[in-house]
């Protein structure tokens, strides 16, 4: 992947938030290139699957289909992005600003997309809503003991958890691809290739010659 986020965040200006946003969204975006809609809902093997935060008890464990990620991650950088506005504009810290789009209710690549386009329209608006003097120091410790946030630092730790979800999409897309090569007549042929015992030693002739009376 292209994206990377800067060493020193104390360095970064808006314009290059603007840029990072891009970056990260268009990488997101090629990830998707060959996918099909049949990838979107792929439940894919997951045996770290754990979810404290999950809407119910009942999905705690499941592993995150496609769908569920674009979701997630999307919904986590908007909240990223709606808070550092606000401190931005000298507002202090009240509380979450989150809203997730139901993950089940996301069952195609062209949805995915325009979540992807629709996220980044979001961000890149809000960014557009600092004032031309941004309050930096305006911050605030989200738990006890956590490191400070302000405008800037608040935006980065929306790519940050953006860029920590991009291995684990990459993961579900390849799983997603081999479940559908598994499904095609040359994907049937090679696993059963893959199935068929083999073996190092000769197998015994069937039908042996007797040999010669000795005269």
């Amino acid at each position: 992947m292209t994206f990377q986020l800067p060493e020193n965040e104390d360095t970064v200006s808006k314009a290059d938030l603007q840029r990072l946003t891009n970056a990260l969204i268009d990488d997101v975006r090629k990830m998707l290139r060959r996918c099909v809609d049949a990838d979107v809902t792929f439940v894919p093997v997951d045996p770290m699957a754990n979810d404290p935060a999950a809407a119910s008890a009942e999905e705690e464990g499941i592993a995150w289909t496609l769908g569920h990620i674009i979701v997630h991650m999307t919904a986590s950088s908007e909240e990223s992005a709606m808070l550092a506005a606000e401190l931005a504009r000298g507002v202090e810290y009240h509380g979450r600003s989150r809203s997730e789009v139901p993950w089940t209710t996301v069952t195609t690549i062209a949805q995915c997309r325009a979540r992807l386009d629709e996220s980044r329209r979001m961000r890149l608006s809000s960014l557009n809503t600092w004032p031309d003097a941004p309050y930096l120091s305006n911050t605030y410790s989200p738990r006890p003991g956590a490191k400070e946030l302000g405008p800037v630092t608040r935006f980065l730790s929306g790519l940050r958890h953006d860029a920590s979800h991009l291995d684990q999409l990459r993961d579900v897309i390849g799983q997603a691809r081999d479940h559908r090569f598994q499904q095609t007549f040359m994907g049937r042929v090679r696993l059963r290739l893959r199935r068929s015992p083999t073996s190092a030693t000769p197998q015994a002739d069937p039908s042996p010659v007797e040999a010669p009376p000795v005269s």
